[in-house]
């Protein structure tokens, strides 16, 4: 039976984010089987996308496809959105798809992050003199989601990072959707009596909300000319990041394959998400798949809202498709009473998305077509102080 392997990633507006993702999307056969095939494609915005790359492993008479999505932990995108694309696709063309597991909370990836972490204290220590990591704060920036299960997983690595090299203290923050955001959590760190923070975003790659995390940390540290605040770099194509997406890919094919997002919201009860068990399984990133990291939106130059990086203030809008995507004109009302709304577009589209899914991720679950009535279900801390709503502040004047 010829395998083809499939590396799903999100997809970005930003082309140095894409770019990364191809490289490390080719340096992964040399860790493979040499008669296995290697493709790759994204959920959103860039190109080619996800069935593009299932079009050239069948093509190239691929039997079995093993797919493992592109992404450090398991959310809406990974549990949702991608096996909905995988179903779609393996149903259509009568085609084998497994689906593996996210990178997730695993000793290499801790591996990874100590060593980038390490690598900005040793650059500070270089630049600045040496500062004891006793006396050093760490903060971790993890993407942010509606999923307490991902969020927590941030958590976790944090902790792993913290305690196994010996930082003072450790703070969690997020780029989005859940709390406490970038800036709110550096605020609070700056009450700390620490002189020097590291800020380690724990992200894959570029884009803009790595932009994000060091404007604001930029921001925050402009305010706070008494403290070191020190930017670590972001995982990127580390070695053993490029073991532990070998070893998701690979572990299909054991003996018995380990499950995938074991403590899923949409399949279990989790504290505060137990209205969410039992969603259909639907995506709706079709309204964005393939527009290119060129799309409206990859940069703030147009940004009405937004000044020398995305704050992400656009999200608290109702905005077409649930797309944080720069605000450039129109339909943006400040109501003088910390109520900012930006309305947009009628697209007749409804988004406030709902699942409905079976969940397993064997392709067996129940799905179905797109009819534009979709759901997403409200996270139920979104005018939480610390979160979305903090970048209110940051509103250009």
């Amino acid at each position: 039976m010829k395998t083809g392997v499939m590396i799903c990633g999100h997809g970005s507006r930003s082309q140095s984010a894409v770019d990364e993702f191809k490289v490390l999307a080719e340096k992964l056969p040399a860790m493979l089987p040499s008669d296995w095939m290697v493709d790759y494609g994204y959920l959103e915005f860039a190109n080619p996308v996800i069935r593009d790359g299932l079009d050239r492993l069948r093509e190239a008479g691929c039997e079995r496809i093993l797919a493992v999505p592109g992404m450090l932990f398991a959310a809406m995108h990974a549990k949702n959105d991608i096996p909905t694309v995988l179903n779609t696709y393996a149903a259509k063309h009568g085609i084998e798809v497994r689906y593996g597991r996210e990178l997730g909370v695993d000793p290499k990836m801790i591996a990874a992050a100590a060593s980038r972490v390490q690598a900005a204290v040793d650059q500070a220590n270089a630049d600045l003199g040496d500062v004891p990591l006793h006396e050093t704060c760490l903060v971790v920036i993890g993407r942010g989601a509606s999923d307490p299960d991902a969020n927590g997983n941030v958590s976790k690595i944090a902790r792993m990072v913290q305690e196994g090299m010996g930082f003072g203290w450790c703070e969690v923050g997020y780029s989005g959707v859940t709390f406490p955001l970038v800036e709110p959590c550096l605020q609070h760190v700056a009450r700390l009596p620490y002189k020097r923070v590291i800020v380690f975003p724990y992200f894959l790659f570029s884009g803009i909300l790595i932009d994000r995390i060091y404007g604001f940390t930029d921001q925050v540290a402009a305010e706070h000319p008494d403290i070191q605040f020190i930017k670590a770099p972001y995982l990127g194509d580390h070695p053993k990041v490029l073991e532990t997406f070998a070893e998701r890919i690979t572990e299909q094919v054991g003996e018995i394959p380990p499950p995938n997002c074991a403590m899923c919201k949409y399949r279990t009860q989790v504290l505060g998400f137990e209205a969410e068990v039992g969603a259909v399984q639907e995506s709706h990133h079709h309204h964005v798949e393939g527009q290119g990291a060129t799309a409206p939106g990859s940069n703030v130059a147009d940004c009405v809202l937004c000044d020398t990086f995305c704050t992400g203030l656009c999200r608290l809008g109702a905005e077409p498709h649930g797309h944080a995507s720069h605000v450039s004109k129109g339909d943006w009302h400040d109501h003088g009473d910390g109520n900012v709304h930006f309305h947009a577009h009628d697209h007749g589209h409804d988004h406030a998305h709902g699942h409905d899914h079976g969940h397993g991720h064997d392709h067996g679950h129940h799905h179905h077509g797109h009819d534009h009535d979709h759901h997403h279900p409200v996270y139920p801390h979104a005018d939480h102080p610390h979160g979305p709503k903090s970048a209110l502040k940051s509103k250009k004047k």
